[in-house]
């Protein structure tokens, strides 16, 4: 994986990882909800503060470990250890052929890829290496866990940042997908030009410790997709024809 941070005219597309570039039917957001939650159990909470707690800071912050490290004085690194680091990704999502095919096509004359993520690097690096599309993704900006006043999206300065890092000054030139909607639009709100909800509606996933119905609140709206192999035609400007 190549960043290139020097003067570049393309427009750049930024994809989020988790539960974006593969599907919620992996079940690795429950799978982390548990972890998480047991983490705010052994800070001294029972499960139901526990539980109400994890909610609160991923809906106020965009990221539980955001709160913890406010109002606990928690390690990032040690959670980090405990949660993303203890998932057997190896064993829970496998390369997507389908996935790749998209990076490939992806007309590199006009636009580089980048990923955008809540997760620290080594997560990050992790699932990119499984679905086996590492080598098509030219940079990543990622929240730097070593330190403790780190930022995230929707946060304005996580955004900032991954402008700078990307040498981007033009935001309108940025393409954007990510599974929050929240997210979506903090991006679009700072001028971000193209952004789309990831929406698999009907299936569930585990927000801030919570079980929901993707699209539960109506979230299919016009500038959601389904499968990141509709960006073909929501975004074809980008595409290799023929």
């Amino acid at each position: 994986m190549a960043e290139d941070i020097g003067k570049d005219d393309r427009a750049i597309v930024w994809f989020d990882i988790d539960n974006t570039l593969y599907s919620a039917s992996t079940r690795i957001s429950h799978a982390m909800g548990e972890r998480i939650h047991k983490y705010f159990v052994h800070l001294g909470l029972s499960h139901e503060e526990a539980g109400e707690l994890h909610h609160y800071y991923y809906k106020t912050y965009g990221l539980a470990l955001r709160g913890l490290v406010k109002h606990h004085d928690v390690d990032p690194l040690d959670f980090n250890e405990k949660c993303d680091g203890s998932l057997p990704l190896e064993d829970m999502i496998q390369p997507d052929p389908i996935v790749r095919k998209l990076f490939q096509d992806i007309d590199r004359s006009k636009a580089r890829v980048w990923a955008l993520t809540n997760a620290y690097k080594p997560h990050a690096q992790r699932v990119l290496k499984i679905l086996n599309v590492d080598d098509l993704v030219d940079g990543l900006v990622f929240c730097d866990y070593s330190d403790k006043d780190f930022s995230c999206k929707p946060e304005r300065e996580f955004f900032d940042q991954a402008l700078v890092k990307a040498g981007i000054t033009d935001p309108s030139k940025c393409y954007f997908i990510d599974d929050s909607r929240i997210n979506v639009d903090a991006a679009r709100k700072l001028g971000w030009g193209h952004c789309i909800h990831f929406c698999e509606r009907g299936m569930t996933a585990t927000e801030g410790g919570i079980e929901v119905t993707i699209g539960h609140h109506g979230d299919l709206k016009e500038d959601a997709v389904a499968t990141l192999d509709d960006l073909r035609t929501v975004w074809s400007e980008l595409f290799l024809h023929g």
